[in-house]
């Protein structure tokens, strides 16, 4: 058994051993598929604390000669699959943890060299009937050594394997040379039976350093089969909740929101604290700081903050994924600022309709953080103002509904473009911030009746509030807005809401800088306004 060839089962057993520990070890039916073919190279990429090292952990436990873990499985989920006991501590394994390697700036010129050193020799010990190995080679050619000799190949677990591109972030000739490194490794390699790495980043696209593309990407963009063994489902964590007597509402409030493909997951680190301590806050400020989200929404891309600040009224953004360049620096468009943050976690994607968002309350708490030290004083007051205008809108207070809208978009008109529709809408979310608390998340442009509903506001469950039909107009009339919520009957679609329902128009009138606002009850048996 060593540090890094054919390691222990340690990690994976205090995993095992933790408060909080949910059976993922079916992954290994996914692993055992790829075992000694052409697409045996897979990179996963998940934010921190989604599992991704418990993960590696698991599979090394499982796969290495070092150690005897069939103990440790029994009962799990995996020693029901039928390859389970075909690989069961089998394999020669490379388990290596490149952030150790590579904890500051300063390391970057010799972390491959050290990778190298460290693990041919425990293949030197492994292997001492290969008298051929020379300790100075590099360590592709050690490997092939071995191969040749004894016909043994490798499954490779590189965990954390994008940390210089996080750490080294300018230092783009030490990161061509890392990938050189990976690309030697592993293309075109005979020894390689399963390569398995993760990361919070996909792999960087460098032209020609490419190369490594021989990698299937796993990431939470495209998650390929892989969504629900990092993170927690829904039905994980409604377990859980039972288990441990914590309200599953709440957990849902503060930690739902992220789709991974077609499932909901929750971030794992976040709910076990939560089911351990029973106090629902963030910890996501245990791994990340506000000051980190910071340094890139402050970035000042065309629609960014407006956008951003949208998404504080919990509305989306559409995105365009595909021109993320898999790095911290390499942004050419708001698009590539807001899929980092999706890669980080700040942010979650909805592949249906390929939209952005904020996922939960404790990242939402993350952007407030940063937004308050960021120079966004008018965003931080209109947001403190929703309050106010919500209880307006309930008490059919048009006039005060307008003021408020108007006092709103003046406090945001600094960073958005003021003088546009979408303008109009990003601070009609702002204005309904407080609504987070009562409704559920605005759908924009409902299909409704003959048409499209600008904003609809529905009540969560067991929340006796009435449902808001939100219609916006541009150099028109409040009234009108209002005429063509009836008109297109936009308020069909939410009758069997069996509460009350409010039609909402407000118009801006721009020359005259001047917002318009009318509020009037739906009755639903006859389509009559009262």
């Amino acid at each position: 058994m060593g540090v890094y060839v054919n390691p222990g089962n340690v990690p994976f057993r205090k995993a095992l051993n933790s408060d909080i520990y949910i059976d993922k070890t079916d992954l290994i039916s996914v692993t055992n598929t790829k075992i000694d073919k052409r697409n045996c190279f897979m990179c996963v990429s998940r934010p921190r604390r989604f599992g991704k090292s418990m993960a590696a952990d698991m599979l090394a436990a499982y796969y290495s000669k070092g150690c005897d873990s069939k103990a440790l499985f029994a009962g799990r989920k995996a020693e029901k699959e039928e390859t389970f006991p075909e690989h069961l501590n089998r394999h020669n394994v490379i388990r290596l943890d490149i952030q150790r390697f590579l904890e500051t700036k300063r390391d970057l010129n010799t972390s491959v060299t050290e990778i190298e050193r460290r693990v041919t020799a425990e293949l030197i010990k492994e292997f001492p009937d290969c008298t051929d190995i020379d300790p100075d080679d590099r360590l592709k050619f050690v490997l092939e050594q071995i191969f040749v000799q004894t016909g043994e190949g490798f499954i490779f677990i590189l965990d954390e394997w994008d940390c210089v591109f996080r750490i080294a972030k300018n230092h783009h000739e030490a990161q061509k040379n890392y990938l050189d490194f990976l690309r030697g490794l592993f293309k075109g390699s005979d020894y390689v039976e399963l390569a398995y790495m993760t990361g919070i980043l996909p792999i960087k696209k460098y032209g020609e350093h490419s190369a490594i593309n021989i990698f299937d990407e796993y990431s939470v963009i495209e998650p390929k089969n892989l969504g629900e063994y990092f993170g927690f489902t829904e039905e994980e964590v409604r377990g859980q909740c039972v288990q441990h007597d914590v309200d599953y509402a709440e957990v849902e409030r503060w930690y739902d929101g992220y789709l991974i493909g077609s499932q909901h997951i929750y971030n794992p680190k976040s709910v076990a604290d939560v089911l351990v301590w029973k106090e629902f806050q963030s910890y996501w400020t245990g791994t990340e700081t506000y000051e980190a989200l910071k340094v890139y929404i402050d970035m000042n891309f065309d629609g960014l903050k407006e956008a951003i600040a949208g998404m504080l009224g919990k509305g989306s953004y559409k995105i365009d994924p595909s021109t993320f360049q898999n790095d911290m620096t390499t942004f050419k468009t708001k698009d590539d600022v807001f899929t980092l943050l999706v890669h980080l976690g700040y942010l979650t994607y909805n592949r249906k309709n390929s939209e952005v968002s904020i996922p939960n309350q404790e990242i939402e708490q993350e952007f407030m953080r940063a937004i308050k030290v960021g120079g966004w004083d008018g965003v931080v007051e209109a947001l403190n103002r929703s309050e106010r205008l919500l209880q307006s809108t309930l008490a059919l207070d048009e006039e005060a509904v307008a003021k408020g809208i108007a006092e709103i978009h003046n406090e945001t008109a600094s960073m958005l473009q003021y003088n546009n529709e979408n303008s109009l809408t990003c601070t009609l979310l702002i204005a309904y911030y407080s609504a987070r608390a009562y409704y559920i998340n605005p759908i924009m442009e409902m299909p409704s009746g003959k048409g499209f509903a600008d904003v609809v506001y529905l009540p969560k469950r067991y929340m006796d509030f009435p449902a808001l039909v939100v219609e916006l107009k541009w150099d028109k009339t409040a009234e009108g807005a209002i005429s063509q919520i009836k008109e297109k009957n936009y308020a069909s679609w939410i009758e069997g809401y069996t509460g009350e329902i409010l039609l909402v128009g407000v118009n801006y009138e721009r020359e005259r800088k001047l917002h318009t606002c009318v509020i009037e009850k739906y009755v639903k048996k006859g389509c009559n306004i009262q």
